[in-house]
């Protein structure tokens, strides 16, 4: 796959998964640990600032910029997911390995992020 389309790829899904936040709020709710505060508010803000790395990984100028301030995104969310794996996600029926096997997967989002973010896209 070339960086190009993995960039694409990528920005897409990072804002959609920031407008879920706000379509869906509901799961995002349900995975927060509870010794986070202001819940509501850490998904509105995650939110936003997925549809917005989302779209300025798609800027060339802001690239390297908005793919280090994706990493620190990913790193923020992955207590709610280790948080899922240990004691399930409420109202969501989702078969406990994959619960842990989302762990992982955000390194290969930070990876991705990293690849995509810090070379020259032609």
């Amino acid at each position: 796959m070339s960086r190009t389309v993995a960039l694409w790829i990528l920005a897409a899904f990072f804002v959609v998964a920031g407008a879920n936040h706000f379509l869906n709020p509901g799961p995002y709710l349900a995975m927060m640990p509870p010794y986070l505060p202001w819940p509501e508010g850490l998904i509105i803000v995650s939110g936003i600032a997925e549809i917005a790395g989302g779209l300025a990984i798609l800027i060339a100028k802001v690239r390297r910029l908005a793919g280090w301030g994706l990493i620190a995104l990913l790193v923020a969310v992955f207590p709610a997911n280790v948080q899922v794996a240990l004691h399930g996600w409420p109202g969501v029926q989702i078969p406990q390995w994959t619960l842990w096997a989302r762990l992982p997967l955000q390194g290969v989002l930070i990876v991705w992020v990293s690849w995509v973010c810090r070379g020259r896209i032609e």
